[in-house]
């Protein structure tokens, strides 16, 4: 028989719950703060026995299960495949450009295979300055972000957007914001008063 869904996630970062189906964003500084976020929300996920796919921008995979790996034996989690890390170029930049729907499409396949492999939650992360390259496709982020929120409540699944203060400007970043129910700042998750419902704001781009 199956484990039975969660009713609620934690996140690694202490007191932190969200709920399944949630797709929130994480403001930080810095890799030094990204990896405050990430480094926890990836290892609570292991050993709760979440699958849990990552996908990042500023480093490579091996820094990030580097990190894992000072206090978590990885080798199980690795051969399992219940730890899968990615480069942007391979996922939200293959073929040279971005696509929202090859990525709705890959997020979808990625928890879909995870399920049949018998994991009964996934936990996805996405480092977000890939969109800051100049590449074909990078101005659908936001309407990508958007479309999300009716992705993420199909699965048993939470899903985590990083964002970096430093890097990011303001207006991204208040679109950002319209695009995510719930964002994690400075160890705390605030229900999100710029919200639109991706159909509310989607009207908005036409």
């Amino acid at each position: 028989m199956p484990d039975p869904i969660p009713t609620s996630v934690a996140l690694g970062v202490p007191g932190v719950q969200v709920t399944p189906g949630e797709h929130l964003c994480a403001f930080y500084r810095g890799l030094a703060g990204r990896d405050e976020i990430l480094i926890p929300y990836l290892r609570e996920g292991l050993q709760t026995g979440d699958k849990c796919i990552c996908v990042v921008d500023a480093t490579d995979p091996e820094v990030v299960l580097a990190a894992i790996a000072t206090d978590l034996d990885l080798e199980p989690c690795l051969s399992s495949r219940q730890l899968d890390v990615q480069r942007s170029s391979d996922t939200y930049l293959r073929d040279g450009r971005f696509s929202m729907h090859v990525m709705l499409d890959f997020w979808g396949d990625a928890v879909c295979t995870a399920l049949a492999q018998g994991f009964p939650f996934s936990r996805a992360v996405g480092e977000m300055t890939w969109s800051l390259h100049q590449m074909p496709g990078v101005d659908e982020l936001v309407e990508y972000e958007s479309r999300l929120n009716r992705f993420a409540p199909r699965y048993p699944q939470v899903i985590l957007c990083l964002y970096d203060l430093d890097r990011f400007s303001g207006a991204i970043l208040m679109d950002v914001l319209k695009t995510h129910p719930k964002v994690l700042v400075g160890g705390m998750l605030v229900t999100n008063p710029y919200y639109l419902e991706p159909d509310e704001f989607l009207a908005t781009r036409q």
